[in-house]
């Protein structure tokens, strides 16, 4: 009654459908991660991504020998390593938690079918999501494009189901197959140690995920409905590379909410703000569930046509946070640092990149993936599509953020600019979001020669409107 028990994006022991049905099953459960990047399509983990796997997976392990486990680790192909782990342990079944991205269905398909028609028990379960992308449909039975009508049909939905506690024990085998060493994965990046300030910033792993929801519910939900826009404040709860990982599951997360609502008079309208945020996510998921190509084509097929530049010296500026515009600039210094960015700043990012450089969603999403801690091929793709105006629900294309009132209206002293583009720290909140407008005194005065110290704005935001909205207006009607 062996049970091999995959981990994948669910690197948890509390709320896990997987290990709770492993367990169930009676008899030894084995974990096993497989490291399998062509299996995952054209979308292997970038490099932020591979630096939080290994920590997380250390933190797992760790978790899985307090309650008489380990974690067995093997790199290749799944279905082969499986296959493997089989013959080695006599195991009768292997379990798993769905993940929902093309490649990983197609080969969870095959793989199901395969293990069944041998004999042995295979079976999936949902610990990604509130919400299943078959359960969410419109009247007629086809998926949601528009998120207000799917949140709304998700909340009278209901039935969340209650988060499962984290065993205290997992039954072990008398004997344990072989394991890789995981710094044999090589998942760390080599020097430059461009994950110095990652460090700095994450505690990967299930300890961290629940560290960061406690600090939140203290600190961040009274408010969040209007602090969540400010990248100066700490209104952010922090928690999307927990959960793209699995260290924490949304049921958890929903569940405590709600309680810190119920207990305390006037969260109410903060713990709906949140439970928005994880509508998104939901809505990004069940849109890649139903429209597999959105990593790589525009949903508006009309786009297929629009005039993308191919300016790579502006795009490198761009990643480099060197546009000339501070709050552009701040958050791509931020994504470097820190691997994350603000939720409101990534749409001002990626905005300034689509509209005032026209240069193609997709060059943002790829930096994306390879930079952000919380990489997750459904939000990044959903996301980018939805400011460049081509998604599902998107963005009209002609809201297109000016990112000095941008800067201005979110970051109104400038603090978070003075953080991370410290070249403009002592400029007054007058001047920090337009540098370019100071008189000479100030600029004299605040130690900033532009063009030397800070780079001069690479395009006009006014002209580049009008272009961007002319090449939008080109193209054939809907």
């Amino acid at each position: 009654m062996t049970t091999l028990l995959w981990f994948r994006q669910d690197l948890r022991l509390d709320d896990n459908p997987a290990l709770a049905a492993a367990i169930r099953r009676g008899g030894p459960v084995i974990p096993v991660c497989i490291l399998d990047p062509d299996g995952e399509g054209d979308w292997p983990p970038g490099g932020a991504a591979r630096w939080w796997l290994h920590h997380s997976l250390a933190a797992l392990a760790g978790a899985l020998v307090e309650r008489g486990s380990r974690l067995v680790l093997r790199q290749g192909p799944a279905t082969a390593v499986l296959d493997e782990l089989i013959a080695e342990t006599g195991a009768t079944a292997v379990l798993w938690n769905r993940r929902y991205e093309p490649a990983s269905v197609e080969r969870d398909t095959v793989l199901k079918s395969g293990l069944k028609q041998r004999g042995i028990a295979a079976e999936s379960f949902n610990g990604a999501l509130l919400f299943e992308p078959w359960e969410i449909h419109t009247g007629a039975g086809t998926p949601f494009k528009v998120f207000t009508p799917f949140w709304r049909a998700c909340l009278q939905r209901g039935g969340i189901a209650e988060p499962q506690a984290a065993p205290t024990e997992i039954p072990a085998p008398p004997r344990w197959p072989r394991s890789d060493d995981l710094d044999r994965w090589e998942l760390l990046p080599a020097k430059p140690d461009w994950a110095g300030g990652l460090r700095q910033a994450w505690m990967p792993g299930e300890a961290g995920a629940r560290k960061r929801l406690t600090a939140f519910l203290r600190h961040g939900l009274t408010g969040y409905e209007t602090a969540r826009d400010r990248p100066d404040v700490d209104g952010s709860s922090c928690l999307s590379p927990h959960l793209h990982w699995g260290e924490i599951g949304p049921r958890r997360v929903w569940q405590v909410v709600e309680y810190a609502a119920a207990e305390t008079p006037g969260l109410r309208a903060a713990a709906d703000a949140y439970q928005r945020e994880l509508g998104w996510r939901e809505f990004a998921a069940h849109l890649l569930a139903a429209r597999p190509e959105m990593p790589a084509e525009p949903l508006d097929r009309r786009f297929s046509d629009y005039p993308w530049e191919t300016d790579r010296k502006a795009l490198r500026a761009w990643q480099q946070g060197l546009t000339g515009y501070p709050i552009v600039d701040a958050g791509m210094r931020q994504l470097w640092q820190t691997g994350w960015m603000h939720n409101r700043v990534r749409m001002i990012a990626a905005s300034f990149l689509i509209k005032d450089l026209r240069i193609h969603w997709r060059e943002g999403e790829a930096w994306f993936w390879d930079t952000l801690v919380d990489a997750d091929l459904a939000n990044n793709a959903f996301n980018w599509q939805w400011v460049a105006g081509c998604g599902a629900d998107a963005a009209p294309y002609f809201r297109i953020f000016n990112p000095v009132l941008q800067g201005e209206k979110f970051d109104p002293d400038g603090a978070y600019v003075r953080r991370f583009v410290p070249e403009l720290s002592r400029l007054s909140p007058k001047w920090i979001h337009k540098p370019w407008q100071a008189p000479a005194a100030v600029l004299a005065e605040a130690d900033l020669d532009l063009g030397r110290t800070y780079p001069r704005p690479i395009v006009d935001h006014g002209d580049a409107r009008r272009l961007a909205l002319a090449a939008f207006q080109a193209l054939p009607k809907a």
